[in-house]
């Protein structure tokens, strides 16, 4: 009884470490997850949107996570920069041997040393700059500029990548279209083969109307390759900058439609020369250029600093082997008197890049104004063609519809069928490209003013 009891309590031993390193192990997993989430690739479920390309793309891209580091980095300068306000406090200790050193006797008296053979020294140091014509200011204000910089860098590397996102989005769109314009047409010209290879076993077509439309399929599916091929490369393309898994679909939902409206250029001039991040980050690289100029203007002027010390030593009279506490205070001017002339190269280097800066804010300008209207007048190309193609389209189908009639009929000849099916095919692609390029220069004109859209 006593050994069935031991064999129990053994079990239910064992079954309590293993619980209990079951619930350990279990911790160490949940607690493990963010950390193995962070490298891992996040599978997107449900439709692709827009919206939600451009959201991946800015929280998976590397670029992006790159330039957000740069700003931690910005912001770790200004505290080195503020540094300077503060007493620079060391300490620190030694121990020196002295041989010989000085000693003297007074009328055949010992010998009486002056300093020991054995000095020991410790001690605490601080040292502070009171004054320096506002050089330590300057140098704060041009690491704060620095992290603006580094912000507005990131986000116009964020602003450039999601309108890749939006080139590939759209352009996937257009491609995955206009494959099926190709293979309507192709299904087209295989019916009108099928047509013209019974007409020719009956004698009412020659062989030249079989290998005529046999020459148009052929072509058409050398360019349904090259679009399909097109679309693999912005596919792999779309998954490398949104992190998404290769064994997921594209299951892409969009369209072309947008609202047309009609824009002031005036307005969106203004507009874009208030909110464009190229303007504002010329506004920044002319403040730092200014606060380098500051800087190198003062270069030049005195310092005045001070320094305190407390510490132990030994070597003190009268009894040069007694360690002892001691302390010592400084003030200290510097005045530059001579730098081999690079005070003054400094501040002339620093004047011509503040000139620079403001050069280059006005050519800033400059491109701002002629991206905005550009981009407007491309605009309003897009949706004239828009307004074309929907014509020509239309045009087409009709003509399409007529000539396969009176080619059935045998009142058109193979040439005129294939003609009009191209025709067609050029037609849909014509405004696929138009409203294509509409939706694009939508988004451009956004970028071209600083709207947001991502």
């Amino acid at each position: 009884m006593r050994q069935h009891n031991n064999g129990t309590n053994h079990r239910a031993t064992m079954k309590r470490i293993l619980t209990g390193t079951a619930g350990i192990a279990a911790t160490a997993i949940m607690l493990a997850w963010p950390i193995w989430a962070i490298g891992a690739e996040i599978p997107v479920e449900g439709a692709l949107t827009i919206e939600k390309t451009i959201h991946l793309v800015c929280e998976n891209n590397h670029t992006l996570k790159a330039g957000s580091d740069e700003v931690r980095a910005a912001d770790a300068r200004i505290t080195q920069s503020r540094s300077a306000y503060f007493p620079q406090i060391s300490a620190s200790a030694g121990y020196t041997y002295l041989n010989p050193v000085p000693e003297m006797s007074f009328f055949g008296t010992p010998m009486l040393k002056f300093a020991p053979n054995d000095n020991y020294e410790a001690k605490v140091t601080a040292k502070a700059t009171l004054f320096d014509f506002g050089k330590r200011g300057s140098t704060v204000d041009l690491a704060k500029t620095g992290k603006k910089t580094a912000e507005q860098s990131l986000e116009i590397s964020r602003r450039d990548l999601s309108f890749q996102a939006v080139q590939l989005f759209y352009g996937i769109l257009f491609l995955r279209e206009s494959i099926g314009v190709e293979q309507k047409e192709i299904a087209a010209l295989n019916k009108a083969l099928e047509f013209t290879t019974k007409r020719y076993q009956t004698g009412a077509a020659t062989k030249f109307d079989v290998l005529s439309t046999d020459v148009r399929i052929a072509a058409a599916k050398s360019k349904l390759l090259d679009l399909r091929h097109e679309l693999l490369r912005q596919e792999l393309t779309l998954r490398r900058l949104s992190g998404m898994e290769d064994n997921l679909p594209l299951n892409i939902q969009g369209s072309f439609a947008v609202t047309r409206a009609d824009r002031n250029n005036a307005e969106l001039v203004t507009l874009a020369l208030n909110q464009r991040l190229e303007m504002k980050l010329s506004v920044e690289n002319e403040t730092a250029a200014r606060q380098r100029r500051s800087i190198a203007m003062k270069n030049g002027l005195p310092v005045v600093s001070a320094s305190a010390s407390y510490g132990v030593t030994n070597g003190l009279m009268p009894d040069i082997n007694e360690i002892r506490e001691n302390f010592a205070g400084s003030l200290h001017l510097e005045v530059p008197l001579f730098s081999g002339f690079k005070t003054s190269a400094e501040r002339q280097e620093a004047t011509a890049l503040m000139h620079a800066a403001a050069n280059r804010k006005f050519d800033t300008e400059l491109q701002v104004k002629n991206d905005v209207e550009e981009t407007i007048h491309a605009l309003k190309t897009a949706s004239e063609k828009i307004t074309a193609t929907e014509v020509q389209v239309q045009q087409a189908k009709l003509a399409a519809e007529h000539a396969r009639a009176r080619y059935e009929n045998g009142m058109a000849t193979v040439l005129d069928l294939l003609n009009t099916e191209a025709s067609l095919s050029e037609a849909e692609l014509a405004k696929l490209r138009a409203d294509y390029a509409y939706v694009m220069n939508n988004y451009t004109l956004k970028r071209a003013t600083g709207e947001i859209f991502w």
